[in-house]
């Protein structure tokens, strides 16, 4: 008798929405607690806790709705066989327009535009439900319809663009790989990572936002003057219009080697008044690049990328596995599809290990903003941040320690007063 591989995925699946279901309703019981956690006290307004609480309720309750909605789909699509009717009439299409239906590029292609067209569909009236009604409702979309609409388009535009010739790539790679397939197709994917790591804020990051250099005056020499005692190498410094889709603040950096840049929210500057809050934000990012943090998870992607298509290499001949899913053919974007299911276990073991080891970043890139004298600073932005922001002010401590890569605000101060102390 073969192994069930599809029932047990599909179980799975199940389980582990449910599991996350239980996360879930702790955490909507930590969101209705009707007082600030003591930590807060004093540091939050009331009206903007009771916001925040409103705000972190209405999200949980459109949450509840969208993951049930999602794992009735995805295990429905899985347990009738939908995935491979859909591969086969994709397929039958091809002919209609002139094209080979034997040539697997050309069915993968059409397979993939067929799944774009349904994701669209099924994912647009929760996406317009969370623009227009919850984001809105709360202050915080500024974004019109048309402009909704023309990012839609803009980004449909790119995947047509950029997905053909990755997809085409992928596909030559592993019907010509042999033996050395996991490498190949590594090196592949740490090629491209870096050329769109170059592109995306040159060229289509641009296409959604517009980028201006940061005005001279004292933040910019402030933020010049900490980069530079770090030996930052920074070559520019951008303000981005995020307000023109959303009341949400930010800053991030990014580029290679000595083509450093870093990107500040318009909303962050409007919204901290105080320079010093600005730049103690700056100093913890600077924290993460000057203690190899983003080195570091680059070589953690890179080694789990490698480790996942070793194990794809070792399941992608399996015909039971394929038949299991309905599939009396192998082909490779199933293949991996397929695999990606397989591996679920796994991939929330290896979720839950990186986040652990991105709060360890966050508080380390704290502790190193306060040690550049940032320390008050950062805990005023900090809490600047969460009370324009909204977010959660009371977490359940199960469902952070699970789901977030960055820690709550209550334990960032608590680690941030608890260094004060030891220094007195």
């Amino acid at each position: 008798m073969e192994f069930p591989y599809m029932e047990a995925v599909v179980g799975f699946m199940i389980l582990m929405y449910l599991f996350e279901t239980y996360l879930d309703l702790r955490q909507h019981a930590a969101l209705k607690l009707p007082t600030l956690p003591k930590t807060l006290e004093g540091v939050i307004s009331q009206e903007k806790f009771e916001k925040s609480r409103a705000y972190s309720l209405d999200k949980s309750h459109f949450h509840f709705v969208h993951e049930f909605v999602t794992i009735l789909i995805d295990s429905a699509i899985l347990f009738f066989g939908i995935l491979p009717w859909f591969w086969k009439k994709s397929g039958t299409f091809l002919p209609l327009i002139g094209l080979n239906e034997e040539n697997e590029i050309l069915h993968t292609l059409s397979f993939l535009a067929g799944v774009m067209i349904w994701s669209q569909i099924t994912d647009l009236p929760f996406s317009l439900y969370s623009t227009f009604v919850i984001e809105a409702r709360h202050g915080f979309n500024k974004q019109t319809i048309w402009l909704f609409f023309r990012d839609l388009i803009k980004g449909i535009c790119l995947a047509i663009v950029l997905g053909p010739p990755i997809v085409s790539a992928i596909i030559v790679i592993v019907q010509n790989g042999g033996p050395y397939l996991a490498i190949y197709l590594w090196a592949f994917m740490f090629v491209l990572s870096l050329v769109m790591m170059t592109i995306y804020p040159v060229l289509i990051a641009p296409l959604f936002n517009k980028f201006t250099p940061l005005p001279e005056g004292e933040l910019r020499l402030k933020i010049e003057k900490l980069a530079s005692s770090l030996k930052f190498p920074l070559k520019k410094l951008f303000v981005v219009d995020g307000s023109t889709r959303s009341s949400h603040s930010n800053a991030y950096m990014y580029g290679f080697f000595k083509n450093k840049r870093i990107v500040l929210y318009d909303t962050l500057i409007q919204q901290c008044k105080n320079d010093e809050e600005i730049v103690a934000v700056i100093a913890h990012e600077l924290g993460h690049w000057k203690l190899n943090h983003t080195m570091y998870s680059f070589i953690a992607v890179q080694i789990l990328t490698f480790l996942q298509f070793g194990g794809y290499t070792l399941v992608r001949n399996s015909s039971d596995l394929f038949w299991s899913f309905g599939f009396d053919t192998q082909p490779v974007l199933i293949g991996l599809i397929i695999f990606q299911h397989t591996v679920i276990p796994l991939q929330h073991l290896v979720s839950f290990g990186l986040n652990l080891v991105s709060r360890s970043f966050e508080f380390q890139a704290d502790a190193f903003a306060k040690k550049l004298g940032y320390g008050s600073a950062l805990r005023a932005g900090l809490v600047k941040l969460q009370e324009e922001n909204l977010s959660a002010m009371n977490t359940d401590p199960w469902y952070s320690a699970y789901h977030y890569s960055h820690p709550p605000l209550v334990e960032r101060l608590a680690a941030i007063d608890a260094a004060d102390k030891k220094e007195e």
